[in-house]
């Protein structure tokens, strides 16, 4: 139930802040919120990270539906029934359709957190790219770095 209700949140917070940057933003603004550091500007990719694969969407969808499906049904091959690898699962989920609802209705997928640092530019991303992140990030590091456990005394 918790892998369900956090995939939903981070779907709906996902969605909720790009509807509200397309309609308080009109496409290429910028806002800087920590100057030097970060802005929030509205972009549409068409690509995946970086706009790699840019204008092939129908490719990245159906990437994005069979990572998806693999996650649900193979998930007992690589993932334990831990905490860590549920929020791993959770997020990874939320973000891969928050992304993919943008892709299947606009062909696009709306970015606007933009953080750069002096001549150094972080391409823009969203809360589903970032959500993406968080679970693989805590994947690797509880499959790297996995709990002791200690031998019964």
């Amino acid at each position: 139930m918790l892998v369900l209700l956090l995939s939903v949140a981070i779907i709906i917070l996902d969605q909720v802040t790009k509807q509200w940057v397309t309609m308080q933003f009109y496409l290429g603004e910028s806002i800087p919120v920590i100057p030097g550091f970060f802005n929030l500007s509205y972009v549409r990719n068409t690509g995946a990270a970086w706009g790699m694969l840019g204008g092939l969407n129908g490719l990245l969808v159906g990437m994005s539906l069979g990572v998806l499906l693999i996650l649900i049904f193979f998930r007992r091959s690589f993932l334990t029934d831990t905490l860590i690898h549920r929020l791993a699962l959770a997020f990874m989920i939320g973000g891969i359709v928050g992304n993919l609802l943008d892709r299947v209705r606009l062909q696009y997928v709306v970015d606007f957190l933009d953080f750069y640092w002096r001549i150094h530019h972080f391409p823009a991303f969203n809360v589903a790219d970032s959500a993406i992140c968080v679970g693989v990030g805590l994947y690797m590091v509880s499959t790297l770095f996995p709990p002791k456990t200690t031998a019964p005394e």
